[in-house]
């Protein structure tokens, strides 16, 4: 490589030539010698141009400048009229630019600069007859410019990796890549000549025609902008569409618009790499939202399955749990709430969580009676994917759907013995792992729990750990059954005659001192819940805004029985004797039909009940169909 710093000994032939020369050096973007008659036409002292960028000398035309030096590197010689460097008072020449390699000094070249405006001042004349004669017409005088651009742009259209092809002012295509052939399926012997639009833009993604005044290539050269467009289709030869990304451009001459060159890609791999990219982000937003739309789901269906909204009565027992809601709720403490089903448990541990600074997080239920023995771990703690056969996506667990808020564990009595070790960990570590995970989670869980059943009973029978009791039952509330607050019966069935009526669309029936009264006298094994679906049901009944109260137990006229020799009447029996005798029954009919209580042959259909009061019973004797069914 010689150095652009010493000049370059051409010979007298160089100096002393009439025709302005320049030697440039490609490589190294410098003019490397430059003879007087070319510094004389540029407007440059000599030692100026020696060592000049050539980029310099042709601002603004780098692209143009590579494609000649490339041009005359690969052919050896050649020529071209689009280089018009800046003459050094400022103006713009228009030369003719003549280029051959100097074999003994590669990859240098001399540069032959002629006057094309001096040149077509003497030949004007002489190129008007030629014109005159040949015949040219303004059709012809275009193909030839774009030949000439295709002549001098050709190494770069066939190494480029994008499509590229030009359009005259008419849409006619007049060259096109390989590239382009490529990705069009057509090639340039079949596109060169047709009219472009038609044949590969033609119509919009959704299918509706694409007109020629709407097109943004076309555009380029009616308004003479450059128009970048990413949303639209190209249509190969075997008409599959494909996405693509266009720059069209506008070709001038001589301040006229001749037509448009368009570089073009195909962005499908990239939108899919984008759509791949888009759903794997939309993932993690849906793994991160899950926790809350979970938790406002779970706190919204607690909401709507509680018809109250707050504990109703004026009863001294119900003061006396309101007192214990009020002392507990502004503490962590775990509450154990006690007390037969149906009087709301559930209501007290809401009433808790909303008095507490915890209410503006969610109160997540569990209802252990619900949860099938080996899901109970997945259940509290979650797991992740693949844990076990069906573990097709990790699962958030109870526990941490519950973080910073509270969680109620109704019926904690029916979680396993061998699970009842993990729950109690929890408590006192207030961390877990997900099953398949070995990440340890920190939790920050206020515990309400509820149960039905004499959990010190429980613990005496080997059924439920007392480790675990004590941790329960820091705090103890018992939930009144409704027969020892017959006082708040009148108030909380005309609650839920309101309720009954909204939701069945009629007019609230009326409900009646005789209605309180027989509603009071009744010893309600079912609780709040049997309550409400009594109530329910006499609103639906109706006749002329009457309820129809349906009380069997009341209702019914008494049987008549001879009294038997030498004892007396039969005395009425007391709420012992008659919940013993309602126990028998129950157990014997479900003895008998093998612990089924729904449906044809189930043990409601032997005792003249409803399922769900059949249901409600049960609980409330604290029978348990297992311990039943195996003894006998």
């Amino acid at each position: 490589m010689l150095s652009v710093q010493a000049p370059l000994d051409l010979g007298l032939a160089f100096r002393e030539s009439r025709e302005p020369m320049l030697v440039l050096d490609p490589d190294q973007d410098r003019v490397v010698e430059a003879n007087p008659a070319a510094a004389d036409l540029l407007g440059y002292d000599s030692a100026v141009l020696r060592g000049m960028p050539a980029s310099v000398l042709h601002p603004g035309q780098l692209p143009t400048l590579i494609v000649f030096t490339q041009a005359v590197q690969a052919k050896g010689r050649w020529w071209t009229h689009a280089l018009t460097p800046r003459h050094g008072e400022g103006k713009t020449l228009r030369l003719e630019y003549a280029g051959s390699l100097l074999l003994s000094h590669a990859p240098l070249m001399l540069v032959t600069l002629a006057d094309l405006d001096a040149r077509r001042r003497r030949q004007v004349d002489a190129q008007a007859d030629a014109h005159m004669r040949a015949g040219l017409s303004e059709w012809q005088r275009m193909e030839r410019i774009f030949r000439d651009l295709e002549r001098e742009n050709q190494l770069i259209l066939r190494a480029a990796g994008e499509g590229i092809y030009g359009v005259n002012a008419d849409g006619v295509t007049t060259f096109v890549n390989p590239a382009a052939e490529r990705m069009l399926g057509w090639s340039a012997a079949d596109l060169v000549g047709r009219d472009m639009h038609a044949t590969v833009h033609h119509t919009h993604p959704n299918g509706a025609h694409y007109h020629h005044h709407d097109c943004p290539i076309y555009a380029a050269f009616r308004d003479g902008a450059v128009h970048q467009v990413d949303t639209e289709v190209f249509w190969r030869r075997d008409g599959r569409a494909f996405p693509v990304e266009y720059t069209s451009t506008p070709i001038r001459d001589r301040g006229r618009l001749l037509g448009a060159v368009i570089v073009f890609r195909d962005i499908g791999p990239r939108r899919e790499a984008d759509e791949r990219l888009r759903q794997a982000l939309a993932e993690v937003d849906s793994l991160r939202e899950r926790l809350e739309l979970e938790n406002a789901y779970l706190k919204e269906e607690i909401r709507l399955e509680s018809h109250h909204q707050g504990i109703i009565g004026r009863s001294p027992a119900i003061e006396a749990t309101l007192r214990q809601i009020d002392v507990v709720a502004g503490t962590d403490a775990t509450v154990l709430v006690t007390g037969e089903s149906g009087t709301g448990k559930e209501l007290i541990a809401r009433a808790i969580h909303e008095a507490s600074r915890r209410s503006d997080r969610p109160l997540i239920r569990v209802n252990c009676a619900a949860v099938p023995r080996e899901l109970f771990e997945s259940e509290f703690f979650g797991h992740a994917r693949g844990a076990f056969t069906g573990a097709v996506r990790d699962r958030v667990g109870r526990f941490e759907l519950a973080d910073g808020g509270t969680l109620f564990l109704d019926e904690v009595g029916e979680i396993p013995i061998d699970l009842q070790g993990k729950l109690l960990r929890v408590l006192q570590e207030r961390s877990f792992e997900r099953i398949g995970e070995e990440r340890t989670r920190a939790v920050d869980v206020r515990l309400i729990a509820a149960t039905n059943r004499d959990l010190r009973d429980e613990v005496r029978r080997g059924r439920f750990r007392e480790d675990l009791y004590f941790r329960l039952n820091v705090f103890p509330i018992a939930a009144s059954p409704l027969r020892e607050r017959p006082e708040d019966i009148p108030l909380i069935a005309q609650h839920f005659l309101k309720g009954a009526a909204r939701r069945l669309n009629i007019a609230e029936p009326r409900l009646t001192e005789g209605d309180a009264r027989r509603l009071s006298r009744y010893a309600w094994p079912g609780n709040v819940r049997e309550l409400e679906n009594v109530i329910e049901r006499g609103a639906i009944l109706a006749v002329r805004g009457r309820l129809h109260l349906d009380l069997p137990e009341i209702d019914a006229p008494p049987r008549h029985r001879e009294p038997a020799p030498a004892e007396p009447a039969l005395a009425v029996p007391t709420e012992t004797e008659r919940r013993a005798r309602d126990r028998a029954e129950i157990e014997a009919a479900l003895v008998l039909t093998g612990g089924k209580i729904f449906g044809q042959g189930g043990a409601a259909e032997m005792l003249g009940l409803r399922p769900t009061t059949l249901a409600s019973r049960i609980k409330a004797l604290g029978i348990n169909r297992r311990d039943l069914l195996n003894h006998r």
